[in-house]
């Protein structure tokens, strides 16, 4: 019996490896194949132009690529700052850093863990992603270093202050800790909401619940045809406006559940929990876990 996508998304989040055919195989990798052409021809042509310290179109060519070989459609929505700019997004898939960079050529801030996954980490750490260990809270305040470190060396940096992965239908709690870069802002420095909408066969592509990121990358690159991403860049706003973390997060989530609703029909849900996902607790349980997060 073939399983449907929706089924296929329960037993990927449950941790089971993606059932692959050969056509599936092939499939994944061609497109392995054609991310390393479009590697062969933009990284040289990223160090040409650094060795003449020009500034490089590549990485965001690059990114927006593969975003492209991996079955993203991204549709870019508004307009995004060039420079100065810190970019508080959603957080759907590792997709997000392709569209988000391929749009706006941002450098990112992500978890650890992305450094280590197979070839996703080798093409956030190409666009100079800036790795943090979100659970060792005792760390916080070098990662803070870190992050005014690359805004000396990028003009924009994105940040995913749910600090994980979602359903893609649904917004969590936005975090604060990293936003304290903001505090005082840097001279000149805007803060740009994004909203990533995927459709119904991205949000089934979505890396929530148990699945490795070896296991989400299978499953993306062998997936059949594509899906779409819409890449919706929302109104700057001056952070001095939202004197602490808190205010400034709270705002950007408003702005993106607005635009979300705005875009879709209906509000963003609470999310379920990757434990739900993954079938280690009932539904009611993890709607009252939800709930107590909010607060």
């Amino acid at each position: 019996m073939v399983e449907t996508p929706e089924e296929r998304h329960h037993a990927a989040a449950q941790g089971r490896p993606p059932k692959v055919g050969f056509i599936g195989w092939c499939r994944l990798w061609l497109r392995v194949c054609l991310m390393l052409l479009a590697a062969l021809v933009a990284i040289p042509l990223h160090y040409l132009f650094r060795i003449f310290r020009l500034p490089s179109p590549w990485p965001r060519l690059f990114l927006g690529w593969v975003a492209r070989i991996a079955g993203a459609r991204v549709k870019r929505i508004g307009v995004p700052l060039k420079r100065d700019v810190f970019y508080i997004s959603n957080h759907v898939s590792w997709i997000d850093i392709l569209a988000i960079g391929g749009a706006s050529g941002s450098a990112f801030v992500a978890k650890a863990e992305l450094q280590k996954a197979p070839l996703v980490g080798w093409l956030a750490s190409l666009n100079r992603t800036v790795y943090v260990a979100r659970n060792e809270r005792l760390r916080v305040a070098d990662q803070i270093n870190q992050l005014r470190e690359a805004f000396h060396d990028n003009w924009a940096v994105t940040v995913f202050p749910e600090g994980t992965t979602t359903d893609g239908a649904s917004l969590l709690p936005f975090k604060s800790p990293l936003l304290k870069v903001l505090e005082p802002p840097p001279p000149g420095v805007m803060v740009q909401p994004i909203l990533l909408v995927f459709d119904a066969r991205g949000r089934n592509l979505s890396w929530i619940g148990e699945e490795s990121g070896k296991d989400n990358a299978i499953r993306v690159l062998s997936n059949r045809g594509s899906f779409s991403v819409r890449c919706v860049f929302l109104d700057p706003f001056h952070p001095r406006d939202f004197p602490t973390r808190k205010l400034l997060a709270a705002e950007a989530k408003r702005r993106i559940s607005e635009a979300f609703e705005e875009r879709t029909g209906s509000p963003p849900q609470e999310f379920i929990g990757h434990d739900w996902w993954a079938g280690k607790r009932p539904q009611a349980t993890a709607d009252a876990a939800a709930g107590g997060d909010a607060e």
